[in-house]
């Protein structure tokens, strides 16, 4: 049987900036955890796998004990897609050798726990009308970039004719968050987006990943609080 929607979640154990932080506690739960609790409970996902080069973090997750647990497939990463340079292009192929049965990849980076099961089932929804999708939120910023003289060129917007904020429709940032794109479009672009691709706007407090110790401080308040508005 072929599966139409399967998550990865890459979990590596080397990271530098804080270690082990995809199985370090944060707001009640280590941080792959939340990705989790997205996952198992999207209804058109038949199973998460976890590709991961660690004893320590498969552990934790084989602990995972809740709702929908079953789900959950833990498998071990190759040392080529673990190192400090491999792509997560890298991680999505050697998931790919292992794992045959599916026919579209769900990729949710777990350094953004912010995810909902809303998220991914509206990423699926849209999925149907492009050749993959990539998760965003909406950004009021006004970028600009350095020159090889040292000056700075505006991107995407007219100087002279800067919007108001409330009129202005903003860009789009990629969140690092989720990634759609079916097994034979993956080989096709050997890349996690290609050809039209479709994108699905999540909330703006999910623009924030943990990548330093700073990020971490920023999404633990955000978390925190999420849990008083539903509590």
């Amino acid at each position: 049987m072929v599966d139409e929607f399967v998550v990865l979640i890459p979990a590596r154990g080397g990271s530098k900036s804080i270690k082990l932080k995809n199985i370090r506690e944060i707001c009640g739960q280590p941080l792959i955890f939340w990705s989790l609790d997205a996952a198992v409970n999207c209804e058109r996902v038949a199973k998460v796998y976890v590709s991961t080069d660690s004893d320590e973090i498969k552990n934790v997750v084989l602990s995972y004990n809740k709702k929908n647990k079953d789900k959950i497939v833990v498998i071990n990463r190759s040392s080529e897609s673990a190192c400090d340079t491999a792509t997560t292009e890298e991680v999505e192929f050697d998931f790919c050798e292992k794992v045959k049965n599916f026919k579209n990849l769900i990729l949710i980076q777990c350094t953004n726990p912010l995810i909902k099961t809303s998220d991914i089932d509206g990423c699926i929804d849209i999925s149907y009308d492009f050749d993959s999708v990539v998760s965003t939120v909406v950004q009021k910023r006004f970028y600009w970039q350095k020159m090889s003289d040292g000056s700075i060129k505006e991107i995407g917007h007219d100087i002279k004719k800067r919007p108001r904020r409330q009129d202005w429709d903003g860009v789009l940032a990629e969140n690092g968050s989720i990634y759609v794109i079916s097994r034979e479009n993956l080989y096709k672009g050997k890349c996690r987006l290609y050809g039209k691709i479709g994108t699905y706007i999540m909330s703006e407090d999910s623009y924030y990943e943990i990548d330093e110790p700073s990020d971490w401080i920023i999404i633990e308040q955000l978390l925190t609080r999420r849990q008083e508005l539903e509590n």
